[in-house]
């Protein structure tokens, strides 16, 4: 028996009238056209289908729809703020931390979500946070300097300096 469900998806609230149990993941490509967020193994393995519901990391493939109603939810199209992009977008750029770019979306995220709570992690907590993360290009080296570039560009502006 399907169901309407409020959502808040890059701070726009929005219904959808679906199945309960449906993920998360399909409500986003399929009913909201939001495909940026991918599809990778469909049991929560990859991460690559990875959102941000209230600050948090989640593999939408596992979120059921009616788990993520009345939550913040943010996508790689919601990431980027006021016309530019975000400064993990910009870092991925610049280093080239992407091949295919299917998991960049996921990573992403998974990163900017690192940096609200560490802002300045060492390698190791890089890698540990992202270890979930696949990248089936093995672009992981650049994925790595590209959150230690993000991290320092937050520590500049923090500071004034950017």
């Amino acid at each position: 028996m399907d169901v309407t469900v409020d959502l808040n998806v890059n701070g726009r609230s929005t219904t959808v009238t679906t199945d309960p149990d449906r993920p998360l993941l399909d409500v986003l490509r399929e009913d909201l056209g939001l495909t940026g967020t991918k599809y990778g193994c469909g049991e929560g393995q990859c991460r690559t289908c990875t959102v941000l519901v209230d600050g948090r990391p989640v593999t939408s493939c596992l979120m059921t729809v009616s788990r993520a109603a009345g939550r913040k939810i943010v996508t790689i199209e919601g990431l980027a703020r006021e016309g530019g992009l975000h400064p993990v977008q910009e870092a991925f750029l610049s280093e080239g931390a992407m091949q295919c770019g299917y998991c960049v979306p996921g990573m992403i995220l998974n990163a900017a979500a690192l940096l609200e709570t560490n802002p300045d992690p060492s390698d190791e907590q890089i890698v540990e946070w992202m270890n979930g993360n696949l990248c089936r290009c093995c672009g992981y080296p650049k994925i790595v300097a590209a959150v230690r570039r993000a991290a320092a560009a937050g520590a500049l502006s923090r500071r004034g300096e950017r």
